[in-house]
């Protein structure tokens, strides 16, 4: 029980049923259905008003693999990997554009 505890304090260890649902592809329905046969574990918490279950992300890649193979678990977290580069990726750009406008402002600055 004292490890299950540490789960839910450790950074990385739990996520919301949203992102159970956007990143592991499964449905509110079978998000509700393993917590009613004890497979998932949860606690309600709530941001701003809005409440959301808060679930153990190894509880709930033990059931994508258990559901839909560990094939479907790997690509999964593939193309959320990869969602996550290319969003960081675009940051970058952008931040990089913006040097590169303040650097040349600068050196026409000291130009004059």
């Amino acid at each position: 029980m004292d490890d299950l505890d540490s789960d839910w304090q450790r950074k990385g260890a739990t996520l919301s049923d949203k992102t159970a649902r956007k990143d592991f592809g499964l449905t509110q329905n079978e998000i509700v259905q393993a917590i009613r046969a004890g497979k998932l574990h949860y606690r309600l918490n709530s941001i701003y008003g809005n409440p959301f279950l808060r679930l153990l992300r190894r509880e709930v890649e033990a059931l994508v693999n258990k559901k839909h193979g560990e094939d479907y678990l790997r690509q999964q977290q593939a193309k959320t990997e990869l969602a996550r580069i290319n969003r960081e990726l675009k940051r970058l750009r952008t931040q990089v554009a913006s040097l590169e406008e303040r650097k040349s402002k600068l050196m026409a600055d000291l130009g004059s």
